[in-house]
């Protein structure tokens, strides 16, 4: 397949989580591949090392704050999107939260609803946001970052695997209903990645000890290896997946 399947120039993506780990991997990648990058993150300083990265590379991105959790934020975003720039074309949620690592009879609400605030009503309200946009303007492309949690529920992560089972429906859903307006929505559902997000689980010598065996590659991704997935799922090499949750979990589920 020529590279220009995979040119996302003259498009206008955004990326929620993008300060640094996979959303910062995939801002990066999206820049490289012509997209302007919006880079979102919850403090106006969050996103500085994302696009100076990308603008270093002759790339093209800027960044705004927006907590997804919050959803005047989100409205606030959406409406200075409207009037600097009157279009979106990629969506990429990546932002998470996990306030609570323990047994899941011991999880209090505050965490909780900080976990569904983020990884569920976030999401969602970010996608209708954008999907009603993109349907005014003919189509476009949504990928939510799920975890292999969502499938197969972590052990000491139980309100967060919760969380990202139901990215994993809600990304289903939306193919279904926004298919007729040009939108595909599709789900990243990533394996244990070299992030600072899950640095917890990277010093937790018992959980290491059983995930190792249980990955036929032997090994936790990198960013940059869930980045390249995202890139094929908002191109047009992937026009014809929506609804779609894809696994990259070195085997991990299988």
């Amino acid at each position: 397949m020529a590279r220009e399947h995979f040119s996302l120039a003259g498009k206008t993506a955004v990326v929620a989580g993008a300060s640094r780990g996979i959303g910062q991997a995939i801002a990066a990648l999206l820049g490289e591949y012509g997209a302007h990058v919006i880079a979102l993150s919850r403090g106006a300083d969050g996103c500085r090392e994302t696009v100076d990265g990308i603008l270093e590379k002759g790339g093209s991105a800027e960044s705004q704050v927006c907590h997804i959790g919050k959803l005047e934020q989100i409205e606030a975003f959406f409406g200075w999107l409207d009037e600097h720039h009157g279009r979106i074309d990629i969506l990429v949620n990546n932002a998470a939260a996990n306030p609570y690592y323990g047994h899941i009879l011991e999880t209090d609400a505050a965490s909780f609803e900080k976990t569904l605030e983020v990884n569920l009503r976030g999401y969602f309200f970010m996608c209708t946001a954008a999907g009603r946009r993109m349907r005014d303007a003919g189509g476009g492309a949504i990928v939510n970052v799920a975890s292999a949690n969502g499938l197969s529920p972590g052990d000491k992560q139980g309100a967060y695997s919760i969380s990202k089972a139901g990215i994993i429906n809600m990304g289903k859903a939306l193919a279904r209903e926004c298919g007729e307006f040009g939108i595909r929505v599709n789900t990243l559902v990533p394996g244990l990645t070299r992030t600072r997000f899950a640095q917890a689980l990277h010093d937790d010598d018992d959980f290491m000890a059983k995930m190792m065996p249980h990955t036929p590659l032997g090994r936790g991704a990198e960013p940059e290896e869930m980045a390249a997935a995202v890139l094929y799922l908002v191109s047009d090499a992937a026009s014809y997946t929506t609804g779609s949750s894809i696994v990259v979990d070195g085997g991990y589920l299988a």
